[in-house]
């Protein structure tokens, strides 16, 4: 029993153990060539990142040999590849930077690392707690909001590089664009001419072949032209020198000041990550039929950053560019994200020296084309087309990015996207029904096609549940559809096949309302209500108060038990709609007979 229950456990604390046994010499083949594609790929990215962050190009390297090892050993996504990336870098920079560090000194890297090791607490400890339910609540639009913010914000931060102008860091969106044109006339033509040179490169070999890392051709390129035009004798800026080695041991400031000035930032950090993340695994498990552990991939953010502050690196997520290229090019298993990590380490030995010759106007070229890049201008078409809330949500989340601190911008967009999630829940559709003779006698909303109802009883369907958030929206509705249009209606039928749950506010109000129209001489009837939506009705003693003879399984049941409760006196038509046969001929417009007929079969 004991071995069962550790056998269970620890695939579930290392999911490695899980897929590992599926590692085969074939898997093995296909994993390098995704490895080997995907150091190509992150080599110029790595550096780029850094830069954004404010630190020196190194760090992002070393961000992509530590973090995606990690994130594949304790993560549940079989492709997805962790590091690196824009909106993180640029999240870390905003929050560092406005502590008064100056980019890229050591006071700035040991708060990076700080604020690396409280995101990871922050995140393991959700994963921990189960709570990565969470993510659901946050919608897409809020992380496309932030990304096409943070886009522009990268494009602007690079502006400078592009030209050759000499502007400090750390300005706000409008004061950045006020410095650049107050400076215009010092433009560098010689870092134009590498900047547009690198920016075409990349563009054209993306277009030529989209296999090639159009990055790295760029990058090469526009060393080369730097090189040719004289380099820093023109005044070009360079990358500067890059240390050749493995990543080295470091350690956060654990001291009580560091950690309360980041806290605040750290956990915007982790809550990007983590959106950033799942979303990243679920879009790609969508092609590849894997299920993702939400929980599982919160706790291998969090130990990937945990274990990345002590390693030099900074806060890394799953990165869009890269995690579905290696599922492209036919990665099987995590380990094609361990063999990128390795080849990278490689690479950075021996050719690290190199990249101190690249232009800084190169590095500001390439940097845009990714900013460009993340901008998804499709999805932001399908929202302002589709929806108007949605809408407001990601103009809010953009504006908020641009104008505002960054970690402001994601809670912004999240308390938003919930807001309007909870008035959407609470404000559910009540909808008047009638029967259709000419659609087999199915109830039909009358909005729809305008229809003849009993004058004595009133078919309602509620589209939503009924718990303390809904309740009064949902009784004011009511009160209007039949107070004020139905005033001689005395039975109410609810068709509760789109009721998920009814909570002890809404049972309550159940029990006045089904006490009202008793009160009016006729009574309140419940059909379709599911099993597990009756649990607080049953267990709090409200089904009995409303009348257990009130709810009922199917339609056709609740028409056969209420008809006959209804007077005599009833509209021949209604009847005639209701039932196969008529107490008196179609064409009548009374009838006062009680005959009893069976009822259709109501879909």
């Amino acid at each position: 029993m004991q071995k069962e229950f550790i056998s269970n456990l620890l695939p579930r604390i290392f999911p490695i153990l899980s897929w590992w046994p599926e590692v085969n010499r074939n898997t093995l083949r296909s994993d390098l060539i995704a490895g080997l594609t995907g150091a190509v790929i992150v080599l110029p990215q790595g550096v780029a990142f850094a830069m954004i962050a404010g630190l020196p190009p190194i760090y992002g390297l070393y961000t992509a040999m530590v973090v995606p090892i990690v994130a594949a050993i304790f993560g549940s996504s079989r492709h997805m590849v962790s590091g690196p990336n824009t909106p993180i870098s640029l999240v870390v920079f905003a929050a560092v930077s406005q502590l008064g560090a100056t980019p890229g000194s050591p006071e700035f890297i040991a708060k990076a690392l700080t604020i690396t090791l409280l995101a990871g607490l922050i995140q393991l400890a959700l994963g921990a707690g189960r709570m990565g339910t969470l993510v659901n609540f946050v919608s897409n639009v809020v992380v496309v909001g932030f990304t096409a913010g943070a886009a522009l914000l990268i494009m602007e931060s690079q502006a400078k590089h592009f030209l050759g102008l000499t502007i400090p860091s750390g300005k706000s969106f409008i004061e950045t664009l006020q410095a650049i044109g107050n400076n215009i006339d010092h433009t560098n033509l010689y870092a134009v001419g590498v900047g547009v040179f690198t920016l075409f490169l990349a563009i054209l070999t993306k277009k030529l072949n989209p296999r090639i890392p159009n990055m790295l051709v760029a990058l090469i390129g526009g060393g080369l032209l730097a090189y040719v035009l004289g380099g820093e004798s023109v005044g070009l800026k360079m990358v500067g020198d890059v240390p050749g080695r493995l990543p080295r041991l470091s350690m956060p400031d654990f001291s009580f000041h560091a950690v309360s000035e980041l806290a605040q930032s750290a956990f915007a950090i982790a809550l990007l990550g983590l959106i950033q993340s799942v979303s990243i695994a679920r879009s790609i498990a969508t092609k590849s039929q894997q299920m993702i552990d939400s929980n599982q991939e919160f706790i291998g953010q969090g130990m990937s950053n945990i274990i990345g502050s002590f390693f030099s690196c900074y806060a890394g997520a799953g990165s869009f560019t890269r995690s579905g290229l290696n599922y492209e090019v036919g990665a099987k298993t995590p380990v094609s994200a361990m063999f990128a990590s390795l080849i990278l380490m490689l690479i950075v030995v021996f050719i690290a020296p190199l990249i101190a010759y690249l232009p800084i106007a190169g590095m500001a070229a390439a940097i845009l084309v990714v900013a460009y890049n993340l901008i998804d201008f499709d999805f932001l078409k399908t929202v302002l087309k589709a929806s108007k809330r949605q809408s407001v949500v990601l103009f809010i989340t953009f504006l908020s990015t641009l104008f505002l601190d960054l970690e402001s911008a994601v809670y912004i967009g999240v308390l938003f996207s919930l807001i309007f999630y909870l008035q959407r829940s609470s404000t559910p559709n009540v909808a008047v029904m009638s029967v259709d003779p000419d659609a087999h006698r199915r109830f039909i909303y009358v909005e729809r096609k305008p229809l003849p109802e009993c004058p004595q009883l009133k078919v309602l369907r509620i589209d939503g549940s009924i718990f303390f958030g809904s309740v009064m929206h949902i009784a004011l509705e009511i009160r209007r559809l039949v107070d004020e249009e139905s005033p001689e209606v005395n039975n109410l039928l609810i068709l509760a096949r789109g009721i998920n749950f009814v909570d002890v506010a809404g049972s309550e109000w159940l029990v006045q309302e089904a006490n009202r129209w008793k009160e009016k001489g006729g009574g309140l009837y419940v059909t379709g209500l599911k099993l597990i939506a009756q649990d607080t009705l049953i267990r709090g003693g409200f089904k009995k108060q409303i009348g257990e003879d009130h709810f009922f399984a199917t339609k056709e049941e609740a028409i056969t038990n209420i008809v006959p409760v209804l007077e005599d006196d009833i509209c021949v038509n209604c009847k005639f709609r209701i039932f196969n046969e008529c107490a008196g001929k179609a064409g009548s417009n009374h009838s006062t007979s009680t005959k009893t007929v069976a009822p259709t079969a109501l879909s």
